[in-house]
């Protein structure tokens, strides 16, 4: 058994004008994440992890934001796109576990969601995905509520005969 783990994090800035996106939710709030792309650091920390753990560098190499094609992308979007191109058919997602770290808005609520389409854009179940929110306690640029971050680590199987 060929197992591989890969682990991500990302974080923006909150801002005035934009809507929020995590998980690829819409998230009911006055300020959105200042990104290229919709700025969904959930997805990104994920996709970041995935490529880490199938040894494909990471997110900023395949979707440089630089590059006007990806102003605005959806990260959902960016996601599957690396599961086509990197993952398959060569690795299997084994588990996500995933913690969005924000201060505001409160965000368990939209956690299945998230986790729905985690498992619809990977192809897994989504008892193969965890997810978690929490705070810093008022500490730090989540805290202060200027920002939103996220952290992930993946697990990967290589569907190769070894």
């Amino acid at each position: 058994m060929n197992l591989r783990i890969g682990q991500g994090v990302d974080a923006h800035q909150l801002v005035a004008g934009r809507p929020l996106i995590l998980g690829g939710v819409a998230i009911p709030f006055d300020y959105g994440l200042a990104a290229h792309s919709d700025g969904d650091v959930l997805l990104h920390a994920i996709t970041d992890a995935l490529l880490g753990a199938a040894g494909a560098g990471d997110i900023g190499q395949h979707f440089p934001d630089t590059d006007p094609t990806y102003a605005g992308a959806d990260s959902r979007g960016l996601l599957r796109q690396v599961v086509r191109e990197v993952l398959d058919p060569t690795w299997s997602v084994v588990n996500i576990d995933a913690t969005l770290i924000a201060q505001r808005p409160k965000l368990m609520e939209y956690l299945p969601a998230m986790q729905a389409h985690l498992a619809e854009d990977l192809g897994v179940t989504p008892g193969r995905i965890n997810l978690k929110a929490t705070t810093l306690e008022w500490m730090g640029f989540t805290g202060r509520g200027e920002g939103i971050a996220a952290m992930a680590a993946v697990m990967l199987e290589s569907n190769a005969d070894s």
